[in-house]
């Protein structure tokens, strides 16, 4: 369960804010396994570490271009990533300062883009895509709002390396957004399913509309 930051940035009033935690289903139990978590909206259990993914959003108004958003993993419970005072891969914040700021953070496996506000995460295990796709990730970015150029509004895959300390993203559902400079968009992904036959259902925050993205391969032509 995530637990947010009160603000866009700030000290925390109190150490329950930019968390991430566990209880047992009745609510016993409270665990910190992550802080400094500015506002984490998806995570995914890797099918085969059963490491937790989580996305978490950058802080606004520190530029267009940064810092951007992350996409972290947890090797080991109370690891720290960072908020309010570290950012992306290493950028110091520009109000919330303290010396060495970056000191002792976990860094994040991969960066989002800078204010693509990323969402939805999710391992696939189907057997419908290609093998290649099996135990990678899905991740949503519903967009920026208030950079100068938007980016985001797409689903991307992303490969993580094999030790987890790296990963590679590629493009995969695209086409909501129309026109970066005029911020012309009609989408905005959120959330990713998996449905039993292997499928994906993709959720537009924007129309109120859900996708589905399946596969069939190609029929080799008859000669």
């Amino acid at each position: 369960m995530p637990f947010g930051a009160p603000c866009n940035i700030c000290e925390p009033p109190s150490d329950e804010y930019a968390q991430i935690r566990r209880y047992n289903p009745d609510g016993s139990g409270k665990e910190v396994i992550a802080r400094g978590v500015r506002n984490s909206i998806g995570f995914d259990f890797h099918p085969k570490t059963g490491e937790l993914w989580f996305t978490d959003h950058g802080r606004d108004w520190m530029g267009d271009n940064g810092p951007e958003d992350e996409l972290n993993r947890i090797d080991k419970p109370g690891n720290f990533y960072g908020y309010p005072y570290c950012h992306a891969k290493g950028v110091p914040d520009a109000d919330i300062k303290k010396a060495d700021p970056c000191k002792g953070v976990t860094m994040p496996v991969a960066t989002m883009g800078p204010h693509s506000a990323v969402m939805g995460v999710h391992f696939y295990t189907g057997s419908m895509f290609p093998k290649e796709y099996v135990n990678t990730m899905f991740i949503a970015r519903k967009g920026s709002w208030n950079r100068t150029v938007k980016i985001g509004f797409d689903v991307v895959n992303v490969r993580p390396s094999a030790d987890g300390k790296s990963a590679k993203l590629t493009p995969f559902m695209t086409g909501f957004l129309e026109d970066p400079k005029e911020a012309k968009f009609w989408g905005r992904p959120a959330y990713i399913a998996q449905m039993k036959d292997g499928s994906l259902l993709v959720s537009d925050e924007q129309l109120g509309a859900i996708y589905r993205i399946s596969y069939s391969a190609p029929v080799a032509s008859k000669k």
